[in-house]
């Protein structure tokens, strides 16, 4: 009887232990009895199933992050464009997980690579350069809508990179030179406007005070002369010449007598030896 009765142990144990099941915090237990689906799901702790005809399936209701391969796509303005993503989700209903779709992470990467090309279709290129946000926000509604029938929450997507053709980028980068050059010229011609605006008003103040040009000729000297240089020009005004030579009387000549014939009277006398 003894062998017997320790047979009879052992298998009650090994029944035991099989009948054990341990679910982690971050799970939840699916038993399915003779292939048919329990009513409630398990908690994390310790499981009891009856051994061969129960099977439990577990289901992870952490957040899965997943990666969108690259999708090759044309933009609303012809552009070909290489449009990759990531896509945040969790379970909400590990039933529906379990039961409505064979593989849902497979069934979420689907729709998001179908999803990614036809946002890709619907936007333009400074769409997906500039405004990322929207897109992100119709990637999630498109992948969300099927998702909730298989008790999957996607909370966010997000578009990581927007490769374009090296065509492309060259032309990009001459069109950015070229709006750079053009800014620059409107701020350098700007610039010369208000400058002449100012020359003018400053003009016009110097001419109806003659002693500020005098003032600024000389602050223009001082200037100069700072810069220890051996040689120094001090420019004349024109204005002062003018003036002296309105006042200062010129002297009259008398022209020599001519002779009947229009030549003078007497010749200028050449000394012979002074030129030896």
């Amino acid at each position: 009887m003894e062998p017997v009765l320790i047979v009879l142990i052992v298998l009650a144990v090994s029944a035991l232990l099989g009948s054990v099941r341990i679910v982690r915090q971050y799970e939840r237990g699916l038993v399915f009895r003779c292939g048919r689906l329990r009513d409630h799901t398990r908690g994390p702790g310790l499981a009891m199933i009856v051994p061969v005809l129960d099977r439990m399936q577990r289901v992870n209701l952490q957040i899965v992050t997943m990666p969108v391969p690259a999708q090759d796509g044309i933009t609303r303005d012809n552009v070909t464009v290489k449009v990759d993503a990531v896509v945040y989700f969790r379970v909400t209903d590990p039933i529906r997980a379990a039961v409505n779709v064979q593989d849902y992470m497979f069934a979420v990467l689907q729709v998001a690579q179908t999803s990614l090309r036809s946002i890709i279709g619907k936007s333009d290129l400074d769409e997906l350069l500039t405004n990322r946000e929207r897109l992100n926000q119709g990637l999630e509604v498109m992948i969300d809508s099927p998702a909730i029938e298989w008790g999957v929450h996607i909370d966010r997507v997000e578009i990581k990179d927007v490769s374009l053709p090296e065509s492309m980028k060259r032309s990009m980068s001459r069109q950015a030179e070229a709006e750079r050059e053009r800014r620059a010229r409107i701020i350098t011609a700007d610039g010369e406007l208000q400058a002449s605006h100012k020359l003018a008003d400053a003009a016009s103040t110097m001419a109806s005070t003659p002693t500020a040009l005098q003032l600024r000729l000389l602050e223009t000297v001082v200037e100069v002369a700072a810069e220890k240089n051996s040689t120094l020009v001090l420019p004349f005004p024109v204005e002062l010449l003018r003036f002296l030579d309105e006042k200062v009387p010129k002297p009259e000549r008398e022209a020599p007598p001519a002779s009947p014939a229009g030549y003078p009277a007497e010749l200028p006398r050449v000394d012979v030896d002074a030129l030896r």
